[in-house]
């Protein structure tokens, strides 16, 4: 008897050993876990601990769920902006599981199938706002507000799966290769030709400043001139006045001083033949002290 005891004994201790251990789950820090009975949700457990069900797997189960930050990459989509033209487009999101009894009852707790969900609803949320966009956007600082616009329309559906979108950023916006030369020779050309316009452009305010600068020079000039012949003008005037003054003071000083100038400017130069009588008028002043008429003058040469 005491040798069936044993046995007895053992194979007692072992399917309470079974029971003990299919009854016991341990939730980490990390995880959170669904409680199922028959596959009915029971109990949701977010706070790490040791927990107990109903023994073996077949009446409770225990699906563990991690919490931990996700990350979700959407390499090399192509999406078409509002003229037509195409972007090949690289996104990013990070994401945690936040509601576990909708993550279970939207897509059974499956990450992967979660995770083709997201992708399907980021490229819808793509290219719906590229295509309301127009080409230079995607290059410029409107790239932000984009970003946004997608977060925006890629949430709502994140929730319903029990998900939350943490961040989402847009990584690479490039052309795709087959239309890359084509877009820069175009774009050259555009720059080319805006080029062209600025030269023309500039050309044609040149022209009118040098022309106006010309204007301006001539009206200077014409003021300038108009400016001295007044003023040589009322030069002579009051030169005309002083001689009329002088002479009317000393007449014969000033038919003296007067004959004295015209000797200077006639004779004092060179290579000058002039042909005149000594007792003509012009020579009166020559004469001698007693009155009587001068010596023929030496012909000026």
């Amino acid at each position: 008897m005491r040798a069936l005891a044993m046995p007895v004994t053992l194979i007692v201790a072992a399917v309470a050993l079974i029971v003990l251990y299919s009854s016991v789950f341990i939730v980490t820090e990390r995880d959170q876990a669904i409680q199922l009975r028959f596959g009915e949700i029971q109990r949701v457990i977010t706070e790490p601990g040791i927990y107990f069900k109903l023994p073996t797997t077949f009446v409770d189960t225990v699906q563990i769920v991690d919490k931990r930050l996700q990350t979700l990459e959407l390499d090399n989509n192509v999406v078409q902006v509002k003229d037509s033209r195409q972007y090949v487009v690289d996104a990013f999101a990070a994401y945690r599981i936040t509601d576990v009894k909708a993550f279970r009852e939207s897509v059974s707790g499956n990450m992967a199938y979660a995770a083709d969900r997201l992708k399907t609803r980021l490229d819808s949320a793509l290219r719906r706002v590229y295509g309301t966009r127009p080409f230079s956007d995607a290059l410029s600082e409107e790239r932000s507000a984009m970003m946004k616009e997608v977060a925006d329309f890629v949430r709502p559906e994140a929730a319903t799966l029990g998900i939350e979108i943490v961040e989402l950023r847009i990584r690479r916006t490039e052309l795709p290769a087959n239309v890359l030369d084509q877009t820069y020779e175009r774009m050259k050309a555009e720059r080319s030709a805006e080029a062209a316009e600025l030269r023309a452009e500039g050309k044609q305010e040149a022209d009118r400043i040098r022309a106006e600068a010309d204007r301006q020079a001539t009206v200077l000039v014409a003021e300038a001139k108009r400016d001295a012949d007044i003023l040589h003008g009322e030069g002579d005037a009051e030169r005309n006045r002083i001689f009329a003054d002088a002479y009317g003071k000393d007449k014969d000083f000033f038919e003296f001083y007067r004959t004295m100038q015209a000797y200077q400017a006639s004779l004092g130069g060179a290579g000058t033949t002039m042909v005149l009588k000594p007792e003509g008028e012009f020579f009166r002043f020559f004469g001698s002290a007693d009155g009587k008429p001068a010596q023929p003058a030496p012909v000026a040469q």
